[in-house]
């Protein structure tokens, strides 16, 4: 993992600016290898899963993410779907927005705005079932990216917990995954401030 160097310090305020250019050296390395470790997060959703559905986690994503390819989408809207609930294992109660965050430095803001918000915009479909509102999403009405979160959750979301479904292997994204985050963080022309194209036209 590292040549065995180590910074000299057991408290932060006491670090020298040569420890910190020792964790600089060594950060850049572990940073190339988020997407293998987002790509091992969902492997391992194959196997803990939230039961009671017809399909693992995992196979959600894989559908998802198939859906969106096979609909033309582009490499964020693929890379969105297939991480959309990549949350789940760690953090069940917020996972949208945890999976927005970790997508958030290396997308357009609409596609990271639509996975912080696919969770209110999917209890349109259940909702109703708890006693809740379901059309809660309906406070984001005026935002410019509503349709954007609504088509995503209509076509590739709450479509994909169908066993039948033949999806693209997890192997088949992992360079579309490796591409998006080997991205510049937070590189104004990747995240496109302001600007919603939208989901692909259905043919």
């Amino acid at each position: 993992m590292t040549d065995g160097a180590t910074v000299s310090f057991s408290q932060m305020k006491d670090g020298t600016k040569e420890d910190y250019v020792l964790l600089e050296r060594l950060e850049e390395p572990y940073r190339a290898g988020t997407a293998d470790r987002l790509l091992a997060e969902l492997a391992a959703q194959a196997d803990d899963t939230l039961s009671g559905y017809k399909i693992t986690r995992l196979e959600h994503g894989l559908q998802s993410a198939t859906r969106a390819r096979r609909d033309g989408a582009d490499i964020d809207w693929v890379v969105a779907a297939l991480l959309h609930d990549i949350g789940d294992r760690l953090a069940p109660q917020n996972h949208d927005r945890m999976a927005a965050e970790i997508l958030r430095p290396f997308v357009r803001e609409e596609v990271s705005w639509v996975v912080k918000h696919h969770g209110i915009f999917q209890s349109y479909y259940f909702g109703h079932h708890y006693g809740w509102d379901r059309n809660a999403r309906d406070r984001f009405a005026d935002n410019p990216c509503f349709q954007s979160c609504a088509d995503f959750c209509e076509r590739w979301d709450q479509v994909s917990f169908d066993p039948d479904y033949e999806s693209d292997p997890l192997e088949s994204f992992a360079d579309e995954v490796r591409t998006v985050f080997a991205r510049k963080a937070y590189d104004p022309a990747v995240t496109r401030a302001g600007e919603v194209i939208g989901l692909p036209a259905t043919i």
